[in-house]
């Protein structure tokens, strides 16, 4: 591996990223390839700690800066990240920051399209600290080609191994393109020695380009035990077999669409009873009055794994105990000329204890909540987003469930001890759940 430093790390993990390629050592006994950093190709919005063209693949590293080392990173790509079972809130509000690594390996698979070179698979690496042990990733994202770790020299090697696995290695002329096209115009690049770091000199003929033979092709003659001698009449047989055939195709067809729909119609049905999935129920167009409060409607959701939709010491509680049902409602309300966004979510257990257990738990101030779904995928209604981290926060009992309430501001600052939030969450104790 060639390190070729072209400008200055663009984030404090990215020190780690270079020390890391570093060790790999000059040559390919290792990985071979060529590391760009601090490289920042055309069209690309910002520089990048690393762009590695290997033999097999190019790998794009973004390193991201966490607000404090964690022992473990959920690091979903479309959901909001968390350290440790909290929500991860940096100073720039970014609360998925593998957004930006996905932005700038875009631009720049975009960029090397446009520069018409030879195509290698683009993988991602998304380099986070200043320290994680553990990172938790969705196995369709890691499908996608991306990775997120800690910059180790081990990790970052089986990530590379991983990510570059064209069939065939990259010549010394088509890296060449491809470093031309990433960094253009630059001296360095273009004297590098390729052939020492794995490329190889010439092209090696793919399985279409192998000899092949041959093989005559013989007309079969079906016969049957008994009928030597006989005679069939012309076409008779074969006309028979020709009109035959696009009646069966046309049944078959026929057969499978039924039987597709009635799978559907049966999942949908089986899905409906079973309560092991997500429910989504549509907002009521209609207002709810609570003691002189009204409360707008804004869709409700139910989940049987409620420990997966909390964080902080109200998730381990989860974790640990037995939860039936957790439904989560949104509802706004006006007061003082804003708009607030109430979370009322409720949570079923088969036994009164556990829910008067984990409400000692909910309510000690830092001991976490539950996630409004908007953290999730599932954005907030109207285009809005409330923040819920600083939110007004009661709870309540009613027989097996334990409700708890958060309140914010829409579009304004909130503090847990805003009177006008405090009362919308008294208020929202008394609103029904589905």
């Amino acid at each position: 591996m060639r390190l070729i430093r072209l400008g200055a790390a663009t984030s404090e993990v990215g020190v780690d990223v270079r020390a890391a390629l570093a060790s790999w050592g000059p040559g390919d006994p290792v990985v071979g390839g060529i590391a760009l950093a601090g490289a920042q190709p055309p069209d690309c919005p910002r520089p990048i700690d690393a762009i590695i063209v290997l033999p097999r693949g190019i790998i794009v590293v973004v390193g991201i800066d966490l607000p404090d080392p964690a022992v473990r990173l959920d690091a979903p790509l479309t959901a909001q990240w968390k350290t440790d079972g909290w929500p991860l809130v940096r100073r720039d509000g970014a609360v998925n920051p593998g957004i930006e690594a996905l932005e700038a390996a875009g631009a720049i698979s975009v960029h090397l399209e446009r520069s018409r070179v030879e195509p290698l698979p683009l993988g991602t690496v998304v380099a986070v600290g200043p320290y994680v042990s553990q990172v938790q990733q969705p196995t369709s994202d890691l499908l996608r080609g991306v990775r997120v770790l800690h910059p180790e020299p081990m990790t970052l090697l089986t990530a590379a191994r991983e990510l570059a696995v064209h069939p065939r290695p990259c010549t010394v002329a088509q890296a060449r393109g491809l470093l031309a096209a990433l960094e253009p115009d630059n001296a360095t690049v273009a004297a590098l020695d390729l052939e020492a770091e794995g490329f190889t000199d010439t092209v090696k003929p793919d399985l279409g380009a192998e000899s092949t033979t041959v093989l005559p092709r013989v007309a079969s003659q079906p016969s049957r035990a008994g009928t030597a001698g006989r005679s069939t009449p012309a076409g008779k047989r074969g006309g028979s077999q020709v009109r035959w055939l696009p009646v069966a195709a046309a049944v078959l067809v026929a057969m499978l669409l039924l039987t597709g729909i009635v799978y559907a119609m049966a999942s949908s049905s089986g899905d409906q009873a079973s309560g092991g999935g997500t429910q989504t129920t549509r907002a009521q167009s209609s207002t709810v009055d609570i003691n002189g409060v009204s409360f707008t409607p804004k869709g409700s959701v139910a989940d049987t794994d409620c420990a997966a939709h909390a964080y902080g010491d109200v998730q381990v509680w989860l974790e640990r105990n037995r939860c039936g049902e957790l439904v989560r409602m949104r509802f706004e309300s006006t007061s003082d000329d804003k708009t607030a966004a109430i979370l009322v979510a409720v949570l079923r257990f088969p036994e009164n204890a556990l829910a008067g257990d984990l409400q000692q738990v909910a309510d000690k101030p830092g001991s976490g909540a539950i996630v409004d779904a908007s953290a999730e995928g599932r954005p907030w209604p109207g285009k809005r987003k409330p923040f819920f981290e600083s939110a007004a926060y009661t709870s309540g009992r009613e027989g097996n469930s334990l409700k708890l309430v958060q309140a914010v501001w829409i579009g304004a600052p909130s503090t847990p001890d805003d009177e006008t939030l405090g009362k919308l969450a008294e208020a929202a104790l008394d609103l029904s759940a589905p």
